[in-house]
């Protein structure tokens, strides 16, 4: 049964709905393309790349040339678009990504960025709700229609390629191009698997027959599995119920996912400005008897800007803490490891000036905080 749309981020956990949701569009915060479970943040964060496991999915409608003959490429055009939607929807309710569409198909990949330790169920429960519809949507469109669908499960890194608008976020590896070269095998109304993937679903099918099949690209014959429908003993999605609950659990609305949507994991804007408040603040310890350092040591300044800095330090702190929680299912990067050093000692700083200031400011020069 197809799921309705989360909530919420099924990786970080950021509402999408209601007056956060909308709250947080003000600050480009909304539904990703790709996956509208996920949040455009989380597409931002997994875009440098990392090597991972996961399962890739190569769709296709059979018949495209005779199609066009028969149809007529503006016909055919609606047809194509109305199977690719339908496709994506069901991709994505199995919390599939969808990766790009190639003319009349559709890849996507399972378990990045949303975890799922079933994801080589859910691409197969995905594939098979796309061939149960494909009759219907035959019906709406006014001719017959057939596909075929190619799923691998394997590692392959997963990041952007390219630069600026024309980058495209992607997988690369054994898997992917497996993937590819089983679905140009598969018959029409056919799921061909390959040797991982049926491993974790052999209990759904359990006449499920090994083939060996020579395949472009690679050195050995490949292990393969022919599913079709009508082969699935149980008649329903080769995954429990409980495997298609949300990977995320719970929604917590708290002060920690309201600032760690905001300010986003690391924060620039917020952390450069708060050590430069409190350095600012501390200047007063150094220099009272310049004309700036005096300005700025006038409580009337001084007090807003420190506890400016000392409430941004720790808003950063916080949603540092609270951001690498969230975002277990997606391990830090070289580069976000560099990023978030940087907030933290910045952060530290911060609060380190302050302090300082507090000190310089009350027992060597022994004047009052808050004298003007």
């Amino acid at each position: 049964m197809e799921k309705k749309l989360s909530g919420h981020c099924l990786v970080c956990g950021t509402v999408l709905t209601g007056l956060l949701g909308k709250l947080f569009r003000l600050f480009g915060i909304r539904r990703s393309g790709r996956n509208p479970n996920i949040c455009t943040r989380c597409d931002f964060h997994i875009a440098e790349g990392r090597v991972a496991e996961l399962s890739v999915l190569f769709a296709d409608l059979t018949g495209f040339t005779s199609l066009t003959n028969q149809l007529g490429a503006d016909r055919t055009f609606e047809v194509v678009d109305s199977f690719l939607k339908m496709a994506s929807r069901h991709l994505v309710s199995h919390d599939g990504f969808i990766d790009k569409y190639i003319g009349d198909a559709v890849m996507a990949f399972f378990n990045v960025p949303i975890a799922r330790e079933d994801h080589a169920g859910q691409a197969v429960a995905a594939a098979e709700d796309i061939l149960d519809e494909l009759p219907s949507l035959g019906e709406t469109v006014g001719c017959s229609l057939q596909a075929r669908i190619g799923i691998a499960t394997g590692y392959a890194r997963v990041g952007r390629l390219g630069a600026g608008e024309r980058s495209d976020y992607t997988v690369i590896g054994d898997v992917a191009n497996l993937a590819s070269r089983l679905e140009g095998h598969a018959q029409p109304g056919e799921i061909l698997v390959s040797h991982e993937v049926f491993e974790r679903i052999s209990a759904s099918y359990p006449d499920g027959r090994a083939e060996s099949l020579v395949v472009k690209g690679f050195d050995k014959p490949v292990e393969v599995y022919r599913l079709r429908r009508s082969e699935h003993a149980s008649g329903g999605s080769p995954v429990s119920d409980a495997a298609n609950s949300p990977s995320h659990g719970s929604l917590r609305l708290s002060l920690g996912s309201v600032l760690f949507t905001i300010l986003g994991m690391p924060c620039a804007v917020v952390t450069t400005v708060s050590p430069l408040a409190s350095l600012l603040g501390a200047s007063a310890a150094f220099g009272a008897a310049a004309p700036v350092f005096g300005f700025l040591d006038q409580a009337v300044v001084r007090v807003p800007l420190q506890c400016f800095a000392v409430l941004a330090a720790f808003a950063n702190l916080y949603t540092l803490w609270f951001g690498r929680a969230q975002r277990a299912s997606l391990p830090e990067t070289k580069q976000e490891r560099r990023k978030v050093a940087v907030v933290a000692g910045l952060s530290v700083v911060a609060l380190a000036a302050v302090g300082w200031e507090l000190y310089v400011h009350s027992f060597v020069l022994k004047m009052p905080y808050f004298s003007p």
